[in-house]
């Protein structure tokens, strides 16, 4: 009976607001639906582009739904970065507080040799706190976890389960979960990361918008028994190019390691874990410094990660009522520095647009492509940049890049600051920032 009740009253929220308001429209002059009560969107992935993309969508009104496949919040992996206008929008939501209270608190990086010895130093206050190492510098697990506790409240969450069937027609989109509800939305966004399963059931094989980039990134935490005290460290083999970090994190009994080596045919499965530590501990052999012992920690580790360096590109992200954000829209690859950074601001302007154009899908998503696509395409080229210049010399290589000329100070720029946040004035804003919690355990 229990069960019942509440698969009644998710199919009754799917058509009523959470405040009971009739999810209902108008016909306008050219035929296009407005919105009168509250819309229902339903988000898939809930690591930091869905939750973001929550936080704002209930702010304009919205009733929302994230579903994520994985039982609970994923924790730890590698340290992610807001800069430039990233970090006006965390003020916007009102989160800068708590998210620089979860901040890993580096001062810097030292680029070392193989004995140790440093050879350059960047430290976090370089370039206003926008450059190698950024002033908000966060475990990707700690900002969705702070994420998903400003949103609970108000946002319903469905993990352990996923989309399995989606079908759309003028006026809404029919889900059917693994789970066996079956529930009807007003627009459906998928947040869902690099693989995203809904990009591939909407869009087509993932084949056709991965772009490899001829690199493979690793990390895992591990014991801090190497000393670490809020400095990274980074060793690049010059013969391979291999490279292998050290960072800080917020424990200090603890610290993350990251792994770049190359693989232009990458094509290990990235949910066969026993396979990616085999083929890490293949293409690092005899890679020197701390790597031994770093890898000595690789079979106790929590949090193993392996996957291809890609970037996303399609000539569209969205298709009717099915629109995506982040990286299984637009990656810009870890290589850019800014994947975290493309994801938060994209969900403000994402909300913000669909909002304005009074939940229109047509019109909320063509503008926020209009106004994403120039700052996305900035942030790829500079990902394709960084991956090139760590391509070995050859016959047959690329010319690595001169990152010293005035052309790339302006690309940065513009892939820092390059698009303007519109305050959306006369779009409802419901909510107030909460700003007040910081990430739970």
């Amino acid at each position: 009976m229990l069960g019942t009740i509440r698969r009644g009253k998710k199919r009754m929220e799917a058509v009523m607001g959470v405040d009971g308001s009739e999810q209902d429209g108008t016909t306008r002059a050219d035929g296009r639906r407005t919105r009168v009560g509250r819309p229902a969107v339903l988000v898939a992935g809930a690591s930091i582009a869905g939750p973001a993309l929550a936080h704002w969508l209930r702010r304009r009104g919205a009733s929302v739904t994230v579903v994520e496949r994985a039982p609970e919040l994923r924790p730890g992996g590698q340290a992610v970065d807001a800069r430039g206008v990233a970090k006006e929008v965390v003020r916007r939501m009102g989160l800068d507080a708590a998210v620089r209270a979860a901040c890993t608190d580096t001062a810097g990086a030292y680029t070392v040799d193989v004995h140790g010895q440093v050879l350059e130093t960047f430290r976090a206050d370089d370039e206003g706190g926008d450059g190698f190492i950024a002033d908000i510098e966060i475990l990707r697990g700690d900002l969705s976890q702070l994420l998903y506790d400003d949103t609970r409240d108000h946002v319903e969450y469905l993990f352990g389960d996923r989309i399995a069937e989606l079908s759309q027609d003028a006026h809404g989109v029919d889900v059917v979960f693994a789970g066996g509800d079956r529930r009807r939305f007003d627009l459906v966004v998928g947040a869902d990361g690099l693989h995203s399963p809904l990009r591939a059931m909407v869009f087509g094989p993932h084949e056709r918008f991965l772009r490899h980039l001829g690199q493979v990134l690793a990390f895992y935490s591990v014991p801090n028994v190497f000393g670490l005290d809020r400095w990274l460290l980074e060793y690049q083999d010059p013969e391979s190019g291999r490279s292998a970090l050290l960072r800080p994190i917020q424990d200090a009994t603890r610290a993350m390691t990251m792994f770049y080596f190359a693989s232009p045919d990458h094509d290990v499965d990235h949910r066969d874990v026993v396979a990616q530590k085999r083929l890490l501990r293949e293409q690092t052999a005899g890679l020197g410094w701390l790597v031994p012992d770093i890898l000595a920690h690789l079979d106790d580790t929590p949090d193993f990660y392996l996957d291809q360096v890609a970037q996303v590109t399609m000539d569209r992200w969205s298709s009717g009522r099915v629109g995506l954000l982040g990286d299984a829209a637009f990656s810009s690859s870890p290589m850019s520095g800014q994947g975290t950074g493309l994801a938060l601001v994209g969900a403000y302007v994402l909300a913000g647009e669909l909002a304005a154009a009074g939940w229109d899908p047509d019109a909320g998503f063509a503008r926020y492509e209009a106004r994403m696509r120039p700052f996305v395409e900035a942030n790829q080229e500079i990902g394709r940049l960084n991956a090139r210049s760590r391509d070995l010399p050859g016959p047959d290589a690329e010319p690595r890049p001169d990152f010293t000329g005035a052309w790339f100070s302006e690309l940065v720029g513009r892939a820092i600051d390059g698009i303007e946040l519109p305050d959306y004035a006369g779009v409802p804003d419901s909510a107030a920032p909460t700003g007040s919690r910081t990430p739970a355990g």
